[in-house]
């Protein structure tokens, strides 16, 4: 274990042996392996989206095997998915990267914002995973029953030396379409996602917008003028940088934005992305590029 790892563990105090050792798993694999740092490919788009929309752009990508050779091949920290696109490779590639398995998920016909629950701990012993993973939407009017949820699922998931990922995406209730990326959004649910007991917190990046009208005079006097400066204050909002705080790729972009916003993830002192739709529904050679330069600018080499 390197130095840089040691660290972030001694952080979670009072969290288990086990469980540190499964974050371990994933911080040391790969080509990011004791940096700190951290690139991992999710893949629960076909639930949210539909599989036309996630996998067509790309058809290699319709097949389960596919998206984890691609996180073998390019060297990525974990793969994340449902239970079914792991259980379809679990064989094949037992041992070969740590996984995390997406406990709950939504599809786009949902009318209400809310999740179901779709895999369970002893789903992710029995499939070997290093972590489960759980999204919560703060600002929805199932919050608090998602909130209840996790809390129990953490407890076990923490009981059988599993570690706790928590995707926090704002939507619902007084929040605007532009308040879902604002900078005080995000910053507040990266804090719930922490206090809620995540190990590793997904958000999105922030934009400069500020959302809650009481919240702005808090604003008044912080530097948001660059992408860097929003990351650094919602690592800041994760207990100061005591928790690993990875940002989502989003909607499919240009290659170049791509590489900005990782760099600008390195600059404010986040922990790294965990990019699906930007690199999946590029052809393969083009994805494992993109995933070595992004991997080079979380060395500092690019």
């Amino acid at each position: 274990m390197t130095p840089i790892v040691k660290n972030i563990l001694d952080k979670y105090e009072g969290t288990s042996p086990a469980v540190k050792a499964n974050l371990a798993r994933i911080l040391m694999h790969g080509k990011l392996g004791g940096t700190g740092k951290l690139v991992i490919l999710p893949v629960d788009q076909g639930f949210e989206h539909g599989p036309a929309r996630s996998f067509a752009v790309n058809p290699a990508a319709y097949d389960p095997h596919y998206h984890y050779q691609i996180a073998i091949d390019a060297g990525l920290s974990a793969y994340a998915a449902p239970l079914g696109m792991l259980e379809a490779g679990a064989d094949t590639f037992a041992g070969q990267i740590p996984t995390i398995l997406k406990v709950n998920s939504s599809n786009s016909w949902a009318t209400s914002i809310n999740q179901a629950q779709t895999g369970s701990v002893e789903d992710a012993l029995r499939l070997g995973c290093a972590a489960i993973g759980f999204t919560i939407y703060p600002g929805s009017d199932h919050i608090f029953e998602m909130m209840e949820q996790i809390r129990a699922l953490r407890e076990e998931a923490e009981a059988a030396g599993l570690a706790t990922v928590i995707w926090s995406y704002p939507r619902g209730g007084d929040i605007s379409k532009d308040g879902e990326l604002a900078l005080d959004v995000g910053a507040y649910a990266a804090h719930m996602a922490a206090l809620l007991g995540a190990h590793i917190i997904k958000v999105k990046l922030p934009s400069a917008h500020i959302e809650q009208k009481d919240a702005k005079k808090a604003y008044e006097k912080l530097d948001a003028s660059t992408q860097a400066k929003r990351v650094a204050h919602v690592v800041q909002a994760s207990f100061a940088g005591r928790r690993v705080v990875v940002f989502s790729g989003g909607a499919s972009k240009g290659a170049d934005a791509v590489y900005q916003d990782a760099r600008d993830i390195r600059d404010g002192g986040g922990n790294g992305s965990i990019i699906g739709r930007n690199t999946f529904q590029r052809e393969r050679g083009e994805a494992l590029e993109m995933l070595a330069k992004l991997i080079a600018i979380y060395k500092n080499e690019e």
